[in-house]
């Protein structure tokens, strides 16, 4: 069963974002908070594959040297890296150096790309796996789900790699396509809240029929 825990302020959240200091900004400001914006989209999935078989604090503490590595996680721009660049993220040490996510980053970049001239962005054709909320079960019992099923197979068709249904079921969590915060979370709250007032982003389908 899902736990929350009081905060400095007293304030019930997620068990979870007490187990390390360094939790609780991203828990309470970033965590579930609906996503469009393409570039974060692209650094979150990204970061999620590095993080297969390590931990998520980890990977928190290394994100301002990954930035600083994969240009911010502009794809356009990592679609472009070579063999050079592979063997110069290899020796840097800021970043966890696995050779098969390192080269995962620069073919998704450039499946990004390729999504993007097909859909609109990245966020169109995410957002289309957006569960219904009245389906998911107690907050944070499960690591995958019928929608991260879903996204992982039709990801994996399109030539991703690295996003398998546990990685992409923890990027629907972080990325707001589900809000997962346990039922008493103080942030749970003011994601809902978020959520209800954000725009889906449209495919280009969508533009088209009412334009």
């Amino acid at each position: 069963m899902t736990t929350t825990t009081p905060g400095a302020d007293g304030q019930p959240r997620c068990h979870w974002c007490s187990s390390a200091p360094e939790f609780l900004d991203y828990h309470d400001v970033e965590w579930g908070f609906p996503v469009s914006d393409d570039q974060r989209l692209f650094e979150k999935l990204s970061l999620e594959a590095f993080q297969s078989g390590l931990s998520w604090r980890t990977i928190l503490n290394k994100r301002p040297h990954f930035r600083a590595a994969f240009r911010d996680f502009d794809f356009n721009q990592i679609a472009r890296f070579t063999r050079q660049d592979v063997e110069r993220l290899l020796q840097d040490a800021g970043i966890v150096r696995h050779r098969g996510k390192i080269e995962a980053v620069i073919n998704n970049a450039c499946r990004a790309q390729e999504m993007v001239a097909r859909e609109g962005s990245l966020a169109a054709f995410i957002w289309r796996y957006e569960p219904d909320a009245q389906l998911l079960g107690t907050p944070q019992t499960v690591s995958t789900s019928a929608a991260s099923i879903a996204l992982s197979k039709d990801l994996k068709k399109l030539g991703w790699k690295f996003v398998g249904p546990t990685t992409v079921y923890a990027f629907m969590q972080a990325m707001g396509l589900i809000n997962d915060h346990a039922q008493g979370c103080v942030i749970r709250a003011r994601v809902a809240q978020a959520r209800e007032g954000f725009d889906r982003p449209a495919t280009h389908g969508d533009a088209q029929a009412t334009a």
